[in-house]
């Protein structure tokens, strides 16, 4: 009996810790109102052991917010962007206000409204700096404030502010405002940055990047076993999938020594199922928990994505490694928007229909969009669809009574 105990308390013990890890994957930040915080607080030892070991990612996690600070793998991945409602990615304007927001939170009180924010967005926007690189804010346009309301809820949704009253909407319509509080607390953790970036000098983007992200590695062969580890986890986590071609030489036999290890450590920890092929590697996550962006979800949306994707797959396995015009990919959209019109929204946009599904397919690695020409790649071949083929029938059953082997 006491041993029945111990493995139903060491089965509970492992379910909360991989609940808690997807969690931090999904959502790196999270304050005591989300619902795996108490998991991540209860396991805190473990997890930030686990993250430092295996990706090199650290987790600060207090009585106001649990904060894994993850280190990509790559900077040039640029479908993952912050959205507001409705799903829309961040415009160049969205993501420097809310830099300047936070910079205004930093010498805020503890409430603020959304009106104050507004009036230090103009102060700030007022450098020269900024109006030189095109960067203009006025708040004279009902588009400047509904940017404001989005960032807004940006950080109501990361926790930095709280709603006390109010609506944004009124805001942006001029007939109101909103009331939060600021929790500093969230606010303080939330630069996941190796070094401050007002240390780095250099100016373009990739190198900034690259600079405040850097990590000190010892110039051994320990070290840089460590380094490239810690990339591939990192991809592994991170990325919907890794492709083999997409690794340099050293990360490639890197993998084909430790592969075994390296994903068994992984999906024992994390409960993911690990689908190893020709082409890469891709960790399925049976519960959803860890998944921000999947394939099928209900609407038109997320039919006329999967239904692109049915049409790339075949186009893969008739012409493989062969792109796609853009043009192409409307016209069967328009023949797709025309035999699904009784099931999709009404005044649909075929174009928006269009790019959104690209967008949605590129960040889960399934295509690749180069100087406008889409290319299938091998991970989509798994939303193709064959002709069954019948390989026996069972005495006693008909065919098509779904029992028949195929």
């Amino acid at each position: 009996m006491a041993a029945e105990l111990r493995d139903f308390q060491d089965a509970q013990r492992e379910d909360e810790r991989r609940r808690a890890l997807r969690a931090l994957l999904r959502r790196p930040l999270l304050v005591p109102g989300d619902a795996d915080y108490r998991l991540v607080r209860k396991h805190q030892g473990w997890l930030t052991d686990w993250f430092a070991r295996e990706a090199g990612w650290t987790l600060h996690a207090d009585t106001a917010v649990a904060r894994l600070r993850k280190v990509p793998a790559r900077h040039g991945d640029g479908t993952r962007a912050a959205q507001a409602k409705g799903k829309v990615p961040f415009s160049r304007r969205r993501y420097v206000l809310t830099c300047l927001a936070l910079a205004a939170l930093e010498r805020a009180e503890s409430q603020v409204t959304l009106g104050w924010l507004a009036e230090r967005l103009l102060a700030f926007a007022a450098d020269p700096e900024l109006a030189a690189a095109g960067m203009v804010f006025t708040l004279g346009s009902r588009e400047e404030r509904a940017d404001l309301a989005a960032v807004a809820g940006l950080l109501i949704g990361t926790g930095v502010l709280a709603k006390v009253a109010g609506d944004e909407s009124a805001y942006v319509s001029g007939s109101g405002d909103a009331l939060y509080d600021v929790h500093r607390r969230v606010l303080a953790v939330l630069l996941a940055t190796r070094r401050g970036p007002s240390t780095v000098a250099a100016t373009a983007l990739d190198e900034r990047l690259a600079t405040v992200g850097e990590e000190l590695v010892p110039d051994t062969e320990d070290g840089h076993n460590r380094m490239i580890r810690h990339s591939l986890t990192r991809r592994l986590l991170d990325d919907p999938v890794l492709y083999f071609w997409e690794l340099t030489g050293p990360e490639r036999a890197y993998l084909e020594r430790q592969r075994g290890p390296m994903l068994k450590r992984i999906t024992e920890a994390t409960g993911f199922v690990a689908e190893v092929r020709a082409e890469g590697i891709a960790l399925l996550d049976p519960t959803g928990e860890a998944t921000d962006l999947g394939l099928p979800e209900e609407g038109t949306d997320g039919h006329a994505t999967l239904l692109l994707a049915e049409h790339l797959a075949e186009r893969l396995r008739t012409y493989p490694d062969q792109p796609v015009e853009p043009d192409d990919l409307r016209a069967h959209m328009e023949g797709l928007a025309q035999r699904h019109r009784g099931l999709w929204r009404k005044n649909v946009s075929v174009p928006e229909l269009t790019t959104g599904a690209l967008h949605r397919l590129e960040a889960l690695g399934l295509i690749r969009v180069r100087d406008r020409r889409i290319t299938p790649l091998p991970a989509l071949a798994r939303f193709g669809f064959a002709e069954p083929v019948i390989s026996g029938n069972r005495s006693g059953n008909r065919p098509g009574s779904g029992k028949d082997d195929v």
